[in-house]
């Protein structure tokens, strides 16, 4: 089959698997906050000489990026910064608590929302007031995401000096009637700025977002927007399928489907990306990521230790992942919690003097199971059984291995070249949960 007619037949409602179960499959009648506690505890008392991976949500942005999906608070009020830096320390030292000790720091990542909303020396004492109570491990690796218009050489150096080594830049598009549907702009001249300051401090990887299928996006424009990211030559790209769901975020009603590419269309800005990409030296990593031979993402995929956790690809693996701030989710690997959604109930849990969650999933042995096949076929790209593939997988495998999209030899599922870009269908097949509770309404986006 044509690879444009095996876009347009796996063009499907698709989870990204950043976790197993999947959060709207998260069995709330057997968890609680206690419970969590208690898994939290246990997990670091096994595997605390590796690290813990530190993930921090900072929510707020000046405007709305109306293609969005994330949690975020949209104001101009800069005096929000310091009563939120607290919170998220007071959070941070309840679990330092819970761990009853300085816990080496092997990945931290601060997420948004928009991290460069918040001012230079505020991120200071935020970073610090963190590393105060914790050491960072000899591979450890921190990164920050950053908007290109509001990224200052005061963010960067600050940053570089707290040990901040990777940066990673939202761009999307660069085509003025992309910028001007989804409220996002900068300009090819702010993103070279702020790219060539960052490797002159001595940032060492630096990422840069796109979307495809954006309102608006045509091949033209989203070709110049390529040669212009060429150019600059960025360490890792990330090159997303734009999800639309505009019920669950009502920004992107700001313009209606018939904006959109869809079909042949938006496959083709796919493929042209894609194209683009590895003709000149990125190499395919997965799950629409793309870099350099240099770049240790590249590396750790030679080396088959890439892992995936709520931040996505990592090449860091730790089994504790603790999410600070509104909305961050943690991943104990036998369980994961999600703190509230608004900033409201995320301060109200805070200044009560409670650990901020509000919902999460005790694993099961079978979820655990299914887990690592999800995660090896998303890293590795293989996967085995011991006592033979379930038959029920291999049913759901069987048009993905007509298609050439995967194989089986013996008990071992693997995915071909061709299936790289179809790993969310692959994994779909392991996925019981979604295979016995088909949901009734849409909650994920499209695969491609």
């Amino acid at each position: 089959m044509e690879k444009a007619a095996l876009l347009k037949k796996y063009n499907v409602a698709a989870p990204r698997y950043t976790s197993y179960p999947t959060v709207p499959y998260w069995d709330q009648e057997n968890f609680s906050a206690a419970k969590w506690e208690k898994s939290v505890q246990q997990i670091y008392a096994k595997h605390h000489e590796e690290g813990i991976s530190l993930y921090i949500h900072l929510p707020f942005c000046e405007s709305l990026c109306t293609y969005c999906g994330c949690n975020t608070r949209i104001t101009k009020n800069h005096a929000v910064e310091l009563p939120y830096i607290k919170a998220v320390l007071a959070e941070w030292n309840m679990y330092l608590n819970l761990l009853g000790e300085q816990p080496k720091i092997k990945e931290l990542h601060l997420g948004g929302g928009t991290p460069t909303f918040f001012q230079a020396e505020n991120l200071q004492i935020l970073i610090e007031g963190i590393l105060d109570h914790a050491a960072l491990t000899a591979e450890s690796s921190l990164s920050f995401e950053a908007h290109p218009a509001n990224t200052t050489i005061a963010h960067l150096e600050t940053l570089y000096q707290l040990g901040f080594k990777r940066l990673s830049l939202g761009i999307q598009d660069f085509d003025p009637k992309v910028q001007l549907m989804i409220n996002r702009f900068q300009t090819p001249q702010q993103v070279f700025t702020v790219t060539e300051q960052a490797r002159s401090i001595g940032f060492n990887s630096i990422n840069f977002d796109l979307i495809y299928g954006l309102p608006c996006q045509n091949i033209s424009g989203l070709t110049s927007t390529l040669q212009e990211v060429i150019q600059m030559r960025p360490d890792r790209i990330a090159f997303y399928s734009y999800a639309h769901v505009p019920w669950l975020k009502p920004g992107q009603r700001h313009y209606t489907e018939k904006d959109l590419p869809v079909g042949d269309e938006k496959f083709a800005l796919y493929q042209l990306g894609k194209r683009m990409l590895m003709h000149t030296g990125y190499h395919d990593i997965g799950m629409d990521h793309f870099a350099l031979n240099n770049d240790s993402l590249f590396l750790a995929s030679q080396k088959h230790q890439l892992h995936r956790n709520f931040m996505g690809y990592t090449d860091q693996h730790t089994h504790l992942l603790i999410g600070l701030g509104v909305s961050s989710i943690s991943d104990g690997w036998n369980a994961f919690a999600q703190n509230p959604k608004t900033v409201e109930a995320y301060l109200e849990r805070i200044n009560l003097g409670e650990l901020p969650v509000e919902k999460g999933h005790l694993l099961s042995d079978e979820d655990l199971m299914i887990r690592q096949h999800i995660l090896n076929v998303m890293c590795r790209e293989i996967t085995s059984y011991t006592d033979g593939i379930p038959e029920k997988v291999y049913e759901r495998l069987s048009p993905l291995i007509e298609d050439g999209l995967a194989q089986v030899n013996g008990e071992e599922v693997s995915v071909t070249h061709a299936g790289k870009s179809f790993l969310r269908n692959i994994c779909m097949a392991f996925d019981e949960k979604l295979w016995a509770k088909q949901p009734a309404t849409k909650i994920f986006s499209a695969a491609i």
